[in-house]
């Protein structure tokens, strides 16, 4: 085979492979919007019973509902998205808070991020164990501290000095995460929702600013101290008024590497990109090196996109017009 030939069969192969955009496009501004996710992968029917599905559905529409009603308010949209993802972290369906997945070492080590595109203000937490809702630990940094991001020991010691609820680790973990740890480490294998479950938001607030917020508990069995992409700023969350803000869940390794958050920002701002355009090349590098994941963007005028090259994405939407919206399969929107 030439070369020639196999170049181009390898770019049948990719555009046929490539990540699956979901974007809406209006002619008029919303007064406000909030569009969350609660992880992608391989989620497909036949994985979930109807319950299951109800379940996840149910639990999409209270995280927009708390969102919504901070927006409602004319509350800004940094308090949005920490109220939307609030919900998902104390809600173990998701993989944040409580229900969050367990390292190697059997403990539950917590990432989380939060930044407001208004003046681009930042907060993280990596590898928390005792903080019982991280996102506020990461709010608490960018509000009450003079840096971006504390790890490990410090980031809980600095929030419970700030007055944030401490927990034992035992508190996050449950059943359906004791026996996937077990597996892996019988198995010595992940299966790819091992890999996934980090939840989000972004969200624009009626006076135009918008933010993004990220939190997880990182991939099953995980070595003690791996930090993924969730609580990195530009990797996982991003915002930047009158650019975009995303929130991303997938194979962090892979989106560190490319600094997926940033990146579609970036080509948004200056290159012109569509919101989903932008999303979508960030995740064709992605799926370049080998990884996989999703992404939810909010444009500066606050058009929205899922963008994912897995079979599916817990997420959905909700607006001033009374819209909302919940989806997990591929082919729902």
């Amino acid at each position: 085979m030439t070369r020639a030939l196999f170049g181009f069969l390898l770019s049948l192969m990719i555009v046929s492979t490539g990540p699956v955009a979901h974007a809406q496009t209006e002619s008029e501004t919303p007064e406000w919007r909030i569009v969350i996710h609660g992880g992608a992968g391989v989620i497909t029917r036949d994985k979930l019973t109807d319950e299951q599905e109800a379940a996840y559905n149910a639990a999409l529409e209270v995280s927009l509902k708390a969102g919504s009603d901070v927006l409602r308010e004319g509350g800004s949209a940094v308090d949005a998205v920490q109220a939307a993802v609030l919900t998902m972290e104390d809600d173990a369906l998701f993989n944040s808070g409580h229900g969050a997945v367990m390292t190697a070492a059997h403990e539950h080590e917590l990432d989380a991020s939060i930044m407001d595109g208004k003046n681009r203000d930042a907060g993280s937490v990596a590898g928390v164990k005792h903080v019982k809702n991280p996102i506020l630990a990461a709010r608490a940094v960018m509000d009450q501290s003079e840096h971006v991001m504390f790890a490990g020991q410090g980031a809980d010691d600095f929030a419970e000095s700030v007055g944030l609820e401490t927990v034992e680790n035992s508190y996050f973990t449950t059943e359906r995460r004791k026996k996937a740890l077990e597996r892996v480490l019988d198995t010595q294998s992940r299966e790819d929702a091992d890999r996934h479950g980090t939840v989000g938001a972004v969200a624009l607030d009626k006076d135009g600013n918008i933010a993004a917020a990220t939190t997880t508990g990182g991939m099953t069995a995980k070595a003690p101290g791996r930090i993924g992409d969730s609580p990195l700023i530009g990797a996982a969350t991003y915002a930047q008024n009158d650019v975009c803000a995303v929130s991303a869940t997938g194979h962090g390794e892979y989106f560190i590497r490319v600094g997926v958050a940033k990146t579609i920002c970036t080509r948004v701002e200056l290159a012109g990109d569509s919101i989903a355009g932008a999303a979508e090349n960030a995740l064709g590098q992605v799926a370049e090196l080998g990884g996989d994941g999703g992404v939810i963007v909010m444009g500066g005028d606050g058009q929205y996109a899922y963008v994912f090259n897995t079979a599916g994405m817990y997420r959905g939407m909700s607006d001033s017009t009374g819209a909302m919206e919940t989806a997990i399969f591929e082919a729902e929107d």
